[in-house]
């Protein structure tokens, strides 16, 4: 059982502090303007900075992720991220361009982008990249947006988007971001895009087909060229969400399967840190007559000088303030010029062994949606056990208990009880032996004592928790009257 520490409110004694700063009353009065003064104290705790430091260290250590637990959640990757990024990312020639510079004060910058996009496009087969979108869902925006504005220059007046049930469910947002009507085309008995669905769908008023390959299912489209003469027969452009490329890097170019526009997640395949709301990276590939509709700024090369292009009259336009998140690039850049193109391959060949592996041994207990080989993750269905009361996230909260965060659950909406795991390629076999043998005790404990997997987790520091209510009324605020340490862990 995790021990109650008290919240630092109620640690809090009258007159302790930190550190005292002595200030003069007339230079007090010059620096902060009477309007600006409180009126009453702020209601902060009062402790030591050594009570702050033991406060926020312990708070720490009490979270899940990469880089103390096992961290499976299919289709968001992961995994391990090397400090060698963080260190290139905080070099003072990077964190020291302000956005208002001139492009002659930041070569160094520039340069590095400027070929970040030349090794995208090497390992996509893409003909220009644009780092500009801030993640995954503005980099399928700017992509639709890309389409919109292509059909527009052509005269051609296009309001649908088709999209496969196996598909990221950011795709019908974005579609519906940009304008466009969203239709979804069923998966065959393979789970794979149903061939003939789509070619009853596809019409002279179809933009763009949004394709996640490999799909959510973990399975690569085998058909996908198949797929791709459809679509741009009837005059349609193909899309690929690269959020699972993690599969693919250094293996397949996916400009050479038939997409024509494709965006990246460079905080999963390329090792960004990813989750706790960014900042992420979602750079926007297209096919060379698609170029000149890309979002601004580009960054030009002319004359051995890099130059912030601002200006474009066939542009989508800006999608957010200034360039990108600078720091997202330097990292991805270092991860894929220190590991080159070989490297790179080992990385897809790794994700693929790991997740074949977990699937051969969690399908005992398990039901495969599809029974195959998968690619970088598997998706399961718990649903045998919930006939008898034991669900998906029962057994998932129990592994928090384990020690092992939980895969992703109930998604794809496809796979009734659905558990999604994604070891990626930096966990071991000994990680992954431990997590099946974890798997197998929960199941052991469904039989012999399911009250204990459907009351889990019962060693983290807060129980189950009303999921629904947390996110319809959040408390964004502590007060002494309305919660205590006890109301937090209910």
């Amino acid at each position: 059982m995790t021990p109650k520490h008290p919240l630092i409110f109620e640690t809090s004694v009258p007159g302790r502090r930190g550190a005292a700063f002595p200030l003069k009353k007339s230079s007090t009065k010059a620096a902060v303007p009477e309007k600006w003064k409180r009126k009453k104290l702020a209601g902060l705790p009062e402790v030591s900075e050594f009570d702050v430091v033991r406060h926020f260290t312990r708070l720490s250590q009490l979270n899940f992720s990469a880089d103390t637990n096992f961290y499976p959640l299919g289709s968001c990757t992961m995994k391990y991220n090397p400090k060698i990024n963080d260190k290139t990312s905080m070099f003072a020639g990077f964190t020291g361009v302000h956005p208002y510079q001139t492009s002659e004060t930041m070569q160094g910058t520039l340069e590095l982008m400027w070929n970040l996009e030349r090794s995208l496009c090497d390992l996509t087969g893409m003909d220009a990249f644009s780092l500009h979108p801030a993640a995954g869902a503005q980099g399928e925006l700017a992509g639709l947006l890309v389409a919109h504005a292509y059909f527009d220059a052509r005269g051609e007046k296009r309001t649908k988007v088709l999209v496969p049930d196996s598909a990221h469910g950011t795709n019908p947002a974005s579609a519906a971001l940009a304008g466009y009507s969203v239709h979804s085309i069923p998966s065959n008995d393979k789970g794979r895009v149903n061939k003939k669905a789509l070619a009853e769908a596809l019409g002279p008023d179809v933009s763009l087909v949004m394709i996640t390959c490999p799909n959510t299912l973990g399975l690569f489209e085998d058909e996908i060229q198949e797929v791709a003469d459809l679509v741009h027969k009837a005059g349609a452009l193909l899309y690929m969400d690269g959020a699972n490329f993690n599969a693919l890097v250094g293996l397949v170019e996916p400009a050479r399967l038939g997409f024509d526009i494709m965006h990246l997640n460079l905080h999963k395949t390329f090792s960004v840190p990813h989750g706790g709301g960014g900042p992420g990276a979602g750079p926007v590939g297209v096919k060379k007559y698609l170029e000149k509709f890309l979002p601004m700024p580009r960054i030009e090369k002319k004359d051995k000088q890099f130059n912030l292009v601002t200006d474009s009259k066939t542009s989508i336009g800006q999608l957010r303030a200034f360039f990108g998140n600078s720091g997202a690039l330097v990292r991805a850049y270092t991860y894929i010029a220190t590991l080159g193109h070989d490297g790179l391959r080992s990385v897809s060949e790794n994700a693929i062994i790991n997740a074949n592996y977990l699937l051969s041994h969690l399908k005992g207990l398990f039901k495969p949606y599809i029974d195959e080989h998968c690619m970088h993750e598997c998706v399961l269905s718990a649903s045998e056990y919930a006939k008898s009361g034991i669900r998906t996230l029962d057994i998932v909260k129990r592994l928090l208990d384990y020690g092992f965060y939980a895969p992703t659950v109930y998604f794809p909406l496809i796979v009734p009880e659905a558990m999604m795991v994604e070891p990626t390629e930096t966990e071991s076999k000994k990680t992954m032996d431990e997590f099946v043998r974890a798997m197998n005790k929960i199941m052991d404990e469904a039989k012999t004592n399911p009250a204990m997997v459907q009351t889990a987790p019962h060693t983290t520091p807060v129980r189950r928790l009303d999921e629904v209510t947390a996110a319809r009324n959040p408390i964004l605020r502590w007060s002494p009257e309305a919660q205590s340490q006890e109301a937090l862990a209910k």
